[in-house]
């Protein structure tokens, strides 16, 4: 997600305090804005085709490579903002009162001196309507044209020069993909900067508010009329694809009421399932890495407290968690390679009928998928949503959807339920657990929506994109590029924890020589046994209590301190994670039971599947909720119910015998 003007991107200077002086990107969701300020910019924000995409504004100045010669206050380049996709400028969702905010009245810099509006010229008289509004607003404006090179596909295309005389503004076309006509877009909006049209501009946002529906509806109908003017058919020889036709058939499957979503489920649960067995053979590297060094570094001074640290904390927690770490660049380019080819949009469009059911519509899909990779940017993406009452069960509900800090917890549970099985079985049961987060989620979303009331109507509106081949390596770059987000949000975290966790399991008594003696008489055995009563009933010990505790700082803390709690460095196994496996196995209750055993472990996972253990999710939803109430009331009641449900499993699967 590209960042907030707050949190502008490390490659932009800062804006010069006193000028006031940026040129807007302003257009529809999928018309192309991202992808053109990440050419203006040399950003590398990334960019999807369905909408809620930009939840905040980005600001950056054009590259180097454009010169830098407009005026002397601004020698350091044209500062271009980036703004949420919008398809009116009446708005109606927190995210269009966002783009419409920044672009008449931001708080630092003023109004736009000039708005480049961003046009798809496959909806050319829909876009055009946001055109009309910018010119009726006061600015000044050049239209940036993208989507051509598809409209050339069907043999068609748009006569640059009288759809400018008809806008009165200058029109360019841009090939997003290979950066064609960006020069020119920054020459002519560079012009219009320096014109005494631009200096005498006054923006003049109450003529868009007072417009009436019959205003609106006459501006579509002028649209329209443009459109049907400046586009021509091409008389080349030969066929023509179209894109269109072609994304109409396969629409026909797999946006169908029934085939639809079996497709929908296939696609996913292949990709959920994926996320196991395309793994392996780089976790296995991994975990020989830092076994490896973990031996390497205790050999040095087995008796040396120092060196039990680095190999028992720092490497054994690190490793246990970074192991997991191509699991989620899997989950990441999965996610990317179904954005880039507009197969994501159609899932938005797919569900809203179920979702309308719950109390949501297809607009929540975006934010939801999000949350399976972090709650916080995926609350943020809520914006998008015009209802309050959908936003606010949206917000409800996303914490409860598997984030990816989820993933290590999963996949080493699942790792010992199926040890020694094919992985295509561990695979298909995280596919489950996915589509069962989900599943939760329409539940809790379900109950909370006969208590929040709706006082707006529902409305889901969505472009569809055409489909197109998606690009690997732009792909393999966004996962990439979010698996390291991913771990330097964790590694912080994990080194602290690996310092807090194992002197918790160190001292006091470092005199003792049993590893077992000196682990129960630690400040953490301590704490543990003293809490026990509470871990017991849902099949754990003080052990497991010690990483329950844990997790609430970072879910992906469980399994660094089973490893430091188990003293897998330890191990005689050249593999820490089969180390790890071994010693759960080998694990027993204070009556001799088995402490991980089929119940207990499905006990886990479901109270890791419901618990809000993440304080970063309750700060953002607080915050994104406007209360918080209601970012307390997740927080304790997605707890209990998740240690109630836990103790349900195991103490009704121990009593019809399953252990």
């Amino acid at each position: 997600m590209p960042a907030s003007l707050n949190q502008a991107s490390s490659e932009s200077k800062p804006l010069p305090a006193a000028e006031g002086f940026f040129v807007a990107l302003v257009g529809s969701p999928n018309s192309g804005k991202t992808t053109l300020f990440n050419w203006l910019t040399g950003s590398k924000f990334r960019t999807v085709n369905y909408p809620g995409a930009t939840v905040d504004y980005s600001l950056g100045r054009t590259h180097a490579r454009y010169g830098a010669e407009l005026v002397t206050e601004l020698a350091t380049g044209l500062a271009v903002m980036d703004t949420p996709g919008t398809y009116s400028l009446q708005p109606k969702s927190p995210d269009e009162r966002v783009a419409f905010d920044a672009i008449f009245r931001h708080p630092k810099l003023g109004a736009a001196r000039v708005v480049i509006s961003v046009v798809d010229a496959l909806q050319l008289s829909r876009h055009l309507l946001l055109t009309q509004q910018l010119i009726a607003g006061g600015f000044p404006v050049v239209v940036a044209l993208t989507m051509s090179d598809l409209l050339r596909e069907q043999g068609e295309q748009v006569d640059l020069p009288v759809l400018s005389q008809r806008l009165g503004c200058p029109v360019v076309e841009i090939d997003g993909r290979l950066g064609g006509g960006v020069d020119r877009l920054v020459e002519v909006t560079r012009t219009l900067c320096a014109s005494n049209e631009s200096h005498a501009a006054r923006p003049h946002p109450e003529r868009l508010s007072s417009w009436t529906d019959r205003e609106t509806e006459r501006a579509l109908r002028a649209s329209s009329l443009v459109a049907r003017t400046v586009i021509t058919r091409r008389l080349a020889p030969g066929p023509t694809r179209d894109s269109r036709v072609r994304t109409a058939k396969i629409d026909r499957v797999l946006l169908h009421p029934a085939f639809g979503l079996i497709a929908f489920f296939l696609i996913m649960g292949t990709l959920f399932s994926s996320i196991f067995w395309m793994a392996t053979p780089l976790m296995e590297a991994i975990d020989w890495v830092f076994s490896t060094l973990g031996a390497s570094i205790q050999a040095l001074a087995p008796d040396s407290l120092l060196t039990n640290f680095l190999a028992s904390g720092v490497v054994a927690s690190a490793g246990a968690v970074i192991m997991f770490v191509p699991q989620i660049f899997v989950l990441f380019l999965g996610i990317s390679l179904l954005e880039d080819s507009g197969y994501l949009a159609r899932s938005a469009a797919l569900v809203d009928r179920p979702f309308s059911a719950i109390g949501l519509n297809g607009r929540s899909f975006v934010p939801l998928l999000s949350g399976y990779a972090c709650a916080v940017p995926a609350m943020m993406a809520a914006r998008t949503i015009g209802s309050r009452r959908e936003r606010l069960l949206t917000l409800f509900i996303l914490p409860l959807m598997s984030c990816s800090a989820r993933l290590p917890v999963y996949a080493l549970l699942l790792s010992f339920l199926y040890r020694g099985a094919q992985s295509w079985k561990g695979g298909v049961a995280l596919a489950g657990l996915y589509f069962a987060s989900l599943a939760v989620g329409a539940v809790a979303a379900a109950v909370a929506n006969r208590f929040i009331k709706a006082k707006e109507p529902s409305v889901f509106m969505l472009e569809l994109p055409v489909y197109r081949r998606p690009r690997l390596r732009h792909a393999a770059r966004s996962a990439f590029n979010r698996t390291g987000n991913y771990v330097r949000k964790a590694g912080p975290a994990i080194f602290v924890f690996a310092l807090v966790i194992w002197s918790a399991t160190t001292f006091p008594r470092t005199d003792l020589k049993d590893a077992s003696e000196r682990l129960q008489a630690s400040y953490a055995g301590r704490l543990g046994q003293a809490a026990q009563p509470l871990f017991e009933p849902m099949g754990g010990d003080w052990r497991v209590g010690v990483g329950l505790i844990s997790a609430f700082a970072a879910r992906e803390v469980f399994v660094s301190s089973l490893a430091m709690v188990f003293h897998v460095a330890d191990g005689k196994n050249p593999s820490m994670r089969e180390t790890l496996l071994q010693k759960m196995g080998e694990a027993r209750a204070p009556g001799g039971r088995p402490l991980f055993t089929f119940a207990s472990v499905l006990g886990l996972i479901a109270f890791f599947m419901i618990a809000l253990q993440c304080l970063s999710t309750v700060a953002i939803s607080a915050r994104e909720a406007g209360s918080w109430t209601f970012a307390g009331l997740q927080l304790v009641l997605f707890n209990l119910v998740g240690y109630v449900v836990a103790v349900s499993i195991v103490q009704g699967l121990r009593a019809i015998g399953i252990a």
